[in-house]
């Protein structure tokens, strides 16, 4: 479907999905002209989305609640498709394994939380049952995540110096920042189109130039305000994509989580409650491999007690964006 030149263009925008192109030629083995065109067909595609996506914890934007769903035979589809209308629910896969279904809600309380759980539950006559983790802290983030098909060099031009891992934070502790009006304006006008162009934002919010650069500058300098390239991990060579669910010894997490971080094929990872208290979202070359990484990566953690993997079908919804083609 795509060319060796697309995915270096994909790892690119991975790297900094607002990377200029001048940047992105320099790593590409492309011009400008041609780098801009080869993303704009894939875009076109519904093959990659770039977003604008806003961290939760250094912001007001909510909190996460990961939900292992089991639907009921046969429906599976159908109340994926019911969910992924949810407007609180971020990300949504169907998996395969002890779950149908992984679906990442975000709620901005408790009380908008029940509700949706416990009474306005899309599909909740087609749910067999639920097991919730709530997100506690994030090891690392999938702006984080390189894929590899380009050298180390490369994420240290193209990134900013601003973003690094989670696990390195020093400000958990300090109380979420609110946005200004101008600033959520930005972060929302750049959540469908992470490359929106400056002076075709400032146009829409009937702003200066700029103040929203200003304003975006802000947002990204101070880690609140990432750059998320969704695409299929298949299309860059990754055939096995999946969840690991883990229970680790309390007094271990905070060392198993650093230590799983730092693998390769780790895209997503976050301490969690629940009777799995480190969840991940992992990607490998193939399916096969994953046998040598259940015993080399995940058996190797300090403190684990107990794992589960749900490998994914399909990616249906991810950063509140439609990934399927449907959508």
């Amino acid at each position: 479907m795509i060319d060796e030149l697309d995915r270096r263009v994909i790892a690119a925008l991975q790297l900094n999905g607002r990377a200029s192109w001048n940047s992105i030629s320099r790593w590409v083995g492309a011009s400008e002209t041609t780098a801009q065109r080869r993303y704009q067909t894939l875009r076109e595609r519904k093959l990659v989305h770039v977003v604008g996506a806003l961290e939760l914890d250094r912001t007001e934007s909510g909190s996460s609640m990961l939900v292992r769903v089991h639907a009921k035979p046969g429906k599976g589809l159908e109340l994926a498709e019911l969910l992924a209308e949810c407007p609180e629910a971020r990300f949504l896969a169907v998996v395969t394994g002890t779950a149908d279904l992984i679906v990442d809600f975000v709620a901005q309380d408790n009380e908008q939380l029940m509700r949706l759980l416990f009474t306005d539950l899309p599909g909740a006559h087609l749910i067999a049952g639920t097991e919730c983790v709530a997100v506690i802290r994030n090891f690392t983030s999938a702006a984080m995540w390189d894929t590899g098909l380009l050298p180390p060099e490369a994420a240290a031009d193209l990134r900013p110096a601003t973003l690094a891992p989670p696990y390195d934070r020093d400000d958990w502790d300090q109380a979420p920042q609110a946005l200004s009006g101008l600033e959520q304006a930005v972060a929302e006008g750049l959540a469908e189109d992470g490359r929106l162009p400056v002076s075709t934002l400032a146009r829409r919010l009937e702003r200066s130039e700029s103040s929203v650069s200003r304003a975006l500058d802000r947002l990204v300098e101070r880690g609140v305000l990432h750059f998320r390239t969704l695409v299929d991990p298949a299309l860059l060579g990754y055939q096995a994509e999946f969840m690991v669910w883990l229970s680790i010894e309390p007094n271990q997490l905070d060392a198993a989580g650093r230590q799983l971080a730092r693998h390769p094929g780790t895209k997503f990872l976050a301490a969690a409650t629940g009777r799995f208290n480190l969840v991940g979202h992992m990607v490998l070359p193939r399916r096969t491999d994953l046998f040598r990484y259940t015993g080399e990566a995940i058996g190797a953690l300090p403190g684990l007690n107990a794992s589960d993997v749900t490998v994914h079908l399909a990616t249906v919804k991810g950063a509140w964006t439609r990934l399927d083609q449907s959508g």
